[in-house]
């Protein structure tokens, strides 16, 4: 059941996000940047929600298939822009559940909607309860990212020797993050570090330059990781050619 199925950890939202736009149309025309493109969740989601055809117009500055969420961000910005143009009257939590569900059904995330649904820096720990999720004493702060190039994430949750492996790292990293919940503010570092090394053992960590990206910051005294699931990299600090973007303690939202 999809609306069962989903990623534990840590997770957090940042500044830049997805902006969806929708008009009726003759036919469902689905547009990310300006130019037409296949999204599957957001074609999910909407049929999810009855929708007619529309006019699916995504923006955002972040790259697709690099770790960033974007197919789950850009399912539930439109669940959300359906929602409001529609009338449909759906919860919050509908939206989100339903922008989830897409995510499974397409083998393209497990858990990128429940951060998105509530912002900010999160755990989730409980099974069964993909929105359900813990808020992290983590205040605002910059982040700093740079992307390399794709991981396509069906391939990888498609494939049962590589999920095995993904939970056998996933739950000695649990057992460290419960411990974030009882503490005033967490240390983000210390959680990137972290997130290093559940990459690592989980064997999703393998591209040369990723991996030498991440020494460079290390050796600087920087905290690095990867970015899931993506060959991109994420820190605490400045690095060669990264951009800048923020963790952000905002939700999912229609703005006009």
């Amino acid at each position: 059941d999809p609306r069962l199925m989903h990623s534990l950890g840590m997770g957090f939202t940042v500044r830049e996000g997805v902006r969806a736009r929708l008009s009726p149309a003759p036919r469902q025309e689905i547009l990310f940047n300006g130019r037409p493109l296949e999204i599957p969740t957001v074609c999910g989601v909407l049929a999810s929600l009855q929708a007619p055809p529309l006019k699916v117009e995504l923006e955002s500055p972040l790259p697709l298939s690099c770790g960033f969420g974007l197919s789950g961000a850009a399912a539930l910005a439109a669940a959300h822009a359906a929602n409001a143009l529609l009338e449909l009257k759906c919860s919050r939590q509908e939206l989100a559940m339903a922008a989830h569900v897409a995510e499974v059904e397409q083998l393209t995330g497990l858990g990128d909607v429940c951060n998105q649904h509530h912002g900010g820096c999160l755990l989730k720990l409980v099974p069964g309860q993909p929105l359900n999720a813990a808020r992290l004493a983590v205040p605002e702060q910059s982040i700093y990212y740079r992307y390399f190039g794709p991981i396509l994430t069906r391939e990888v949750l498609a494939d049962p020797r590589r999920r095995e492996r993904i939970n056998q790292a996933a739950d000695q990293a649990l057992v460290v993050l419960k411990g974030q919940l009882e503490m005033r503010q967490v240390d983000f570092e210390a959680c990137i570090r972290l997130s290093r090394a559940f990459a690592a053992e989980s064997g999703l960590l393998a591209d040369e330059r990723v991996l030498q990206a991440i020494a460079q910051i290390e050796a600087r005294g920087g905290a690095a990781s990867m970015i899931m699931l993506g060959n991109a990299v994420f820190s605490n600090q400045p690095f060669d050619q990264a951009q800048e973007t923020a963790l952000c303690n905002h939700h999912a939202r229609v703005l006009a």
